[in-house]
């Protein structure tokens, strides 16, 4: 065999394990996304339609808020303007970790579609060539037991699978004319960044009670006591398990970027202007809106939730403050305990990028060294 078949074999064997890497992460489920319009003038809303399906064998699991819907509540594209990352204006939830009924069976061949309006999820203010790709991904993704709503009980929670979890498209390109000019960069209103300055350090309530805010004031400050003595540790150099518990291996890079994440949670908490929102009835702990900092929306798994400790009301609000873009800008690629030390297993590169993550490291300060 010359240098050159080799070569070829190379290259095909690498090919082939790329296809059975690709199947092993998306379950054989594929998306496909086209726009309404290719074209767009600065009123018109950019809506695509987004088709699911399960090219696989069997029923496929999907979790149902990571499937396209008239209501996303969690970013599920990949959209760039002239090859820059263009922000996700929606909500990002904390959640808890999945039962039973939030998935969706698709059977094998069958498809779903959804017309997505992107318009509020995105910015398109600025005039430009867009990509959009439909891409979501996290370990909670497929129910791998293969169960649903009426198989058994609805409140038993799913385990997470051994590897992220995927379903993508290829990306379709539209223009946009949009209200500022080609090159502009989106502006946040100077009256509202003047206000933030004032009320720099300050903790305010929105559509809380009294007793609630009370509640609230007591979590702020065990999330202060949390950052900060992740600060510590990770200012001093720590490589213990509470550590590679939550982001795995030790790697300098890695560890130096946590160590930023947690100087920027612990400067939000101190020296900005945090709001908390009581009015959300979600069944989700809390959410925000990734470029709206510094406003928590908390929901009614937050209010049985301890001060402190395990899923608590300090610990979630450190998992909402790191996914302000301006503080840390973390995603969500896994919930629960077990799935957050399985990614730090598995993928430290994602659990370093993980809320759920950081908020364990916060939380676990008694009993990890």
């Amino acid at each position: 065999m010359n240098v050159q078949q080799m070569l070829k074999l190379g290259v095909s064997v690498v090919a082939i394990a790329a296809c059975f890497g690709a199947q092993a992460a998306s379950n054989g489920v594929t998306a496909t996304i086209t726009p309404e319009k290719s074209s767009l003038g600065s009123s018109d809303d950019v809506v695509v339609n987004v088709t699911i399906t399960n090219t696989s064998s069997k029923p496929q699991y999907i979790l149902k808020y990571q499937l396209p819907s008239a209501d996303i509540t969690e970013s599920l594209f990949d959209i760039s303007r002239d090859g820059v990352k263009v922000a996700y204006l929606g909500k990002h939830f904390k959640r808890r970790n999945p039962r039973i009924g939030e998935f969706s069976e698709l059977l094998p061949g069958a498809s779903l579609s959804q017309r997505v309006e992107l318009s509020a999820l995105y910015d398109f203010s600025v005039s430009g060539d867009y990509s959009v790709r439909y891409h979501t991904a996290s370990l909670n993704l497929f129910n791998e037991a293969g169960a649903v709503e009426g198989r058994v009980a609805l409140d038993a929670e799913v385990a997470a699978g051994s590897e992220i979890g995927e379903i993508t498209s290829e990306p379709t390109r539209l223009w946009v004319e949009g209200v500022l000019p080609r090159g502009a960069e989106p502006q946040a209103s100077p009256l509202l960044e003047a206000m933030r300055e004032q009320l720099a350090g300050s903790l305010s309530f929105a559509n809380c009670s009294a007793s609630r805010q009370s509640q609230i004031t007591s979590a702020v400050a065990a999330a202060k006591s949390m950052v900060a003595n992740g600060s510590s540790y990770l200012n001093a150099g720590t490589v213990g398990t509470r550590y590679t518990k939550w982001f795995g291996a030790n790697n300098a890079s890695r560890y130096a970027t946590v160590k930023t994440h947690f100087t920027a949670i612990k400067d939000a908490f101190a020296n900005k202007a945090v709001v908390v929102d009581c009015g959300c009835t979600d069944s989700a702990y809390a959410y925000v809106y990734p470029n709206q900092p510094y406003k928590i929306y908390v929901c009614n798994a937050f209010w049985p939730a301890p001060i402190s400790g395990t899923d608590s009301k300090g610990g979630t609000l450190v998992h909402e403050m790191s996914h302000f873009t301006v503080v840390a800008g973390t995603d969500d690629w896994a919930y629960g305990q077990s799935a957050a030390a399985s990614l730090a297993t598995s993928n430290p590169t994602k659990a370093i990028d993980n809320a759920d993550s950081h908020e364990y490291f916060g939380e676990n300060t008694p009993s990890l060294p």
